[in-house]
């Protein structure tokens, strides 16, 4: 393997997808101590619009466009994202050499008043920016008020200190990954939030023609988060494929099995249907089949004003 003397990784300028980016970069560098990694700061579409839901807007595909125009003008060689981030489809320019070992794939409660989501009063204002969110809190917690809320961790934060909301759900693994842990006063179990697929891992992207920087990230590529998150993002892309779609998909590994759980519904009601499929890590594929069939069968097109 031919060692280049200089990587480039795109990277939102957000703290936390700075974080990962150079976490990135120092397992880079301690792998190649001859080559220069370096990072290419941007603020993508997504992080400019910050006054209306992404399902708004586009999607979460507002974070990554800019980081895939970098890397087919040459001006870096992979970009880092939250692979929750990434669309389900990607174009045929562009592959995940990486998918990296997961961090805590589950939702947390923050508040500087309530230990948990039972503690919550009737009318509390629990802030979140997912529509997944929103509707585990509409089926478990009907009394709650639920808002919007955008921006990255900190704003996020500063609003909850501020006291626009009593309460934020969020992703438990941004908050560790950042130094926060201390602000979870709950980790959500899944029987209670199911996670979005993907989440808690990175997803580092290249071209697809680029096979001398695959190898360099092949060392970073974990086997196991990347069937589980495959079959997580195939109930995903089965359905639809957006954030504009009330949807959790979370798959646990278990030696060489995988059990994937999947749940679509409506958001506005609260009313959603769910399903489980269990079987070999390498059929993660299958799985995701399986359970789109099954979620289908149980009403997911018609919750999802498609049918």
């Amino acid at each position: 393997m031919n060692t280049p003397a200089r990587v480039v990784i795109a990277t939102r300028e957000s703290p936390l997808a700075l974080w990962q980016a150079e976490h990135v970069r120092d397992l880079l560098a301690g792998r190649l101590p001859d080559t220069r990694v370096e990072l290419l700061g941007m603020t993508t579409r997504g992080d400019q619009i910050l006054d209306r839901t992404l399902s708004k807007v586009g999607g979460k595909g507002l974070f990554v466009k800019e980081l895939e125009v970098a890397l087919l003008e040459r001006r870096a060689q992979l970009a880092v994202h939250s692979l929750k981030d990434v669309p389900m489809e990607l174009a045929p320019e562009f592959t995940l050499a990486a998918v990296m070992k997961r961090e805590d794939p589950r939702d947390c409660l923050v508040s500087n008043r309530f230990a948990s989501l039972e503690d919550l009063p009737a009318g509390a204002r629990v802030g979140t920016s997912s529509l997944r969110r929103e509707l585990m809190l509409r089926a478990r917690f009907p009394s709650l008020l639920i808002e919007a809320v955008r921006g990255n961790v900190n704003t996020r934060l500063a609003k909850l200190d501020r006291g626009d909301f009593d309460a934020l759900v969020m992703a438990a693994a941004g908050l560790k990954r950042l130094g926060l842990a201390s602000r979870i006063r709950q980790i959500i179990p899944t029987a209670v939030s199911l996670p979005a697929p993907g989440q808690g891992a990175l997803g580092i992207e290249v071209l697809s023609d680029d096979r001398a920087t695959a190898e360099l990230l092949a060392p970073l590529d974990d086997a196991a988060t990347r069937a589980a998150t495959a079959a997580e993002r195939g109930v995903s892309r089965g359905l639809g494929g957006s954030c504009q779609v009330p949807l959790a998909a979370y798959a646990e590994v278990d030696g060489d099995r995988l059990r994937l759980r999947a749940l679509v519904g409506n958001a506005a009601t609260g009313e959603y249907v769910e399903t489980e499929a269990s079987g070999a890590l390498a059929e993660a594929d299958d799985l995701a089949s399986r359970a789109v069939a099954h979620l289908k069968e149980r009403g997911a097109l018609r919750l999802l004003g498609m049918a």
